[in-house]
């Protein structure tokens, strides 16, 4: 049994759990269309005292593959990052493959980063490719042959679960995540196609919807109690 304090203070941690858990769903919802995005889910924990925790889990599968005009851009059909490095050295990781070609025509992420350890695209190339192992190669005229300019590495973590969010749709390794392992003799990369968002709008919008009402009733049980906490202590000052 609860005393006035107990449903109040237990009242107003479920609240903020719920406030905590629309925050995610309007989250997904607003990476719709981010490439890349991994959907993310927020697990209402109901304790045996009453009061309610939560815990943050990141859905990896894969979202579709959608067909782009595109030459730098590139999706990864299959688990695993593309390592890209920042200008200051720091190394985080991407499955958003909207490349551009950047400073001194390095291919870069949308915000700069570069991809592996630094692949110069030629700029008067005829035409570049990226094939599905992730080799790069360029043709420097029409019918010529192709020559490599680099490659873009894949790599996979034990725990991918582990992977913390960074900016720009990045993940900073850590210890929970373990190593990143170079993976080899692939065929994982798809030029010319970007991976989407693997978020459902429908399953959010729903999810939504009914935590909105669960909220809605939270609040109305805290108003209860609060008038029920004034009127006892007008009784006692009376």
């Amino acid at each position: 049994m609860y005393n006035l304090q107990g449903i109040i203070s237990k009242g107003t941690n479920n609240a903020l759990v719920q406030f905590e858990r629309f925050g995610q769903i309007a989250n997904n919802l607003a990476n719709v269309q981010t490439t890349g995005y991994k959907s993310v889910t927020f697990e209402q924990i109901l304790k045996e005292d009453g009061y309610l925790t939560g815990a943050v889990k990141t859905d990896n599968t894969q979202g579709s593959i959608r067909i782009t005009s595109d030459p730098y851009d590139v999706a990864i059909d299959g688990a695993g990052y593309i390592p890209v490095t920042s200008e200051t050295g720091e190394v985080q990781y991407t499955r958003d493959g909207a490349f551009k070609q950047g400073k001194d025509g390095y291919l870069v992420t949308r915000d700069g980063w570069i991809v592996g350890e630094g692949i110069k695209i030629p700029t008067n190339c005829f035409k570049f490719e990226i094939k599905k192992n992730g080799e790069v190669v360029a043709y420097d005229e029409r019918g010529d042959k192709p020559r490599k300019i680099g490659t873009i590495p894949l790599v996979r973590f034990d725990n991918p679960n582990g992977l913390e969010m960074a900016d720009m749709n990045r993940l900073k390794p850590t210890d929970e995540a373990g190593e990143a392992r170079l993976v080899k003799n692939h065929d994982c990369f798809k030029q010319h196609n970007l991976e989407m968002s693997n978020v459902s709008i429908y399953r959010s919008a729903t999810d939504m919807l009914r935590l909105n009402a669960s909220m809605l009733a939270s609040m109305q049980m805290l108003k209860l109690a609060d008038n029920m906490y004034n009127k006892a202590i007008n009784i006692r000052e009376a």
